[in-house]
């Protein structure tokens, strides 16, 4: 992964300060929310002072996601035509999709990369089509909505959930697609928000969506490889290369097998670790 995502913020397109106050954030990806966020009658408003603000730049590496209302309100068609080809903005998420027939219904008017939120039954019913779109480059869950329309009761645990996940991120990992998990609402609460974003990395999410910049720290932290885990990823891709040099295909590492699935999972660590090093560098020198 070239641009790590292991915190997307939501930021309001109608918040003037949040959207200065983003350029110094350490969030990996910020979704400027023209949609939930923002109220009907400020919808306009938002759209041009978003404009007006992405080509001002300053943000430097972080991932530039512009998330739209949909074709079926009467603010998507003249969104979608404001960012289809905006220098400022990497990619547009729509909202609500149920299959890749939406998808298609923008990518006609959008140059840009699409992500896609699945947060209704239909979508998460059937992600594979959709996480499949030549067009799509990312995934992102919607809990929240999807709990209100499932009718599920909030849960730590988040199991009245663990189907629409889990279809969801199998669809994506086949298809070689980001996929963010969904917001932890309890923004003050650092302890659920740690063991949500662990709950969600040890699924295989590639980061998680935030609604307050306090959560960062903690997403950034559980969703890149420890110094532990690069170490051992390091030791584990020697061992292989000596073991092979012997004639042999398989090693041992602290007592566990080493073949390749566990080399190439290894590389991809240290390649993630590597992307968010230089992130941070490139942030740092900024």
């Amino acid at each position: 992964m070239s641009r790590p995502c292991r915190s997307v913020l939501y930021i309001p397109a109608s918040k003037e300060r949040a959207l200065e106050k983003a350029r110094e954030l350490a969030a990996d990806a910020i979704i400027f929310d023209l949609e939930d966020a923002v109220a009907p009658e400020e919808k306009a408003r938002a759209r041009q002072l978003l404009v007006a603000d992405l080509e001002r730049g300053g943000f430097g590496q972080r991932l530039r996601i512009v998330r739209v209302n949909g074709l079926d309100t009467p603010w998507g068609a003249a969104d979608l035509l404001a960012f289809a080809a905006h220098p400022g903005v990497d990619a547009v998420l729509l909202p609500k999709v149920n299959g890749p027939e939406d998808l298609d219904a923008a990518a006609g008017r959008v140059a840009k990369p699409l992500w896609a939120m699945l947060e209704t039954a239909k979508g998460c019913l059937t992600p594979g089509p959709i996480a499949a779109h030549p067009r799509l480059e990312g995934l992102v869950m919607g809990t929240n909505d999807l709990a209100r329309e499932l009718g599920a009761r909030a849960r730590a645990d988040r199991m009245p959930l663990m189907a629409a996940l889990g279809t969801c991120l199998m669809a994506a990992k086949a298809a070689g697609k980001v996929i963010v998990d969904g917001v932890f609402n309890a923004f003050r609460d650092e302890a659920g928000l740690r063991a949500e974003c662990e709950q969600g990395r040890d699924m295989g999410f590639d980061g998680k969506t935030l609604i307050h910049p306090a959560q960062l720290d903690i997403a950034n932290e559980v969703f890149a490889p420890s110094e532990e885990e690069v170490a051992l990823a390091r030791r584990q891709i020697a061992a292989h290369a000596e073991a092979l040099a012997r004639g042999e295909g398989v090693a041992v590492v602290d007592g566990r097998i080493v073949e390749n699935l566990h080399v190439a999972t290894a590389k991809l660590l240290i390649a993630k670790a590597e992307a968010i090093a230089a992130r941070s560098i490139a942030a740092a020198a900024v």
